[in-house]
């Protein structure tokens, strides 16, 4: 897998400080998404219309779609909207491509882990 942008530890810190109002408004949008029945995976409602059979999406998944495509732009993984879980690709000393985990609620990047290893596999940053 090609990443677009590879963080440094104290980059992706950064990055965290200047993304946090957007990765809130992300996990605020999927809840209205939710809320009003349309899925933001499918782009669809659940069901597969809308509100009075308009077939529309809500105009927050239009929001949305704009902030995740920011991440994207930026090398930044989205992995689950509903916990505010994003992932920054870096490279560690020995070569391997890692990724920096951040879990919306902790105070800034805290762990890591393989690409295989996915969440269940963070590993402190001191092992890093």
């Amino acid at each position: 897998m090609e990443h677009k942008h590879l963080y440094t530890v104290q980059e992706a810190q950064v990055k965290l400080i200047e993304i946090k109002a957007d990765l809130e408004e992300l996990i605020r949008l999927k809840s209205e998404c939710d809320r009003k029945g349309y899925d933001v995976h499918r782009h669809q409602y659940f069901g597969g219309m809308g509100p009075n059979g308009q077939k529309a999406f809500p105009l927050e998944m239009e929001r949305l779609a704009e902030i995740a495509e920011e991440f994207g732009d930026a090398g930044i993984e989205i992995k689950d909207l509903d916990k505010g879980l994003i992932d920054f690709p870096h490279k560690r000393k020995n070569g391997e491509i890692v990724l920096l985990c951040f879990l919306h609620g902790e105070s800034e990047i805290v762990a890591w882990h393989t690409l295989e290893g996915g969440f269940r596999g963070r590993r402190s940053l001191d092992t890093l």
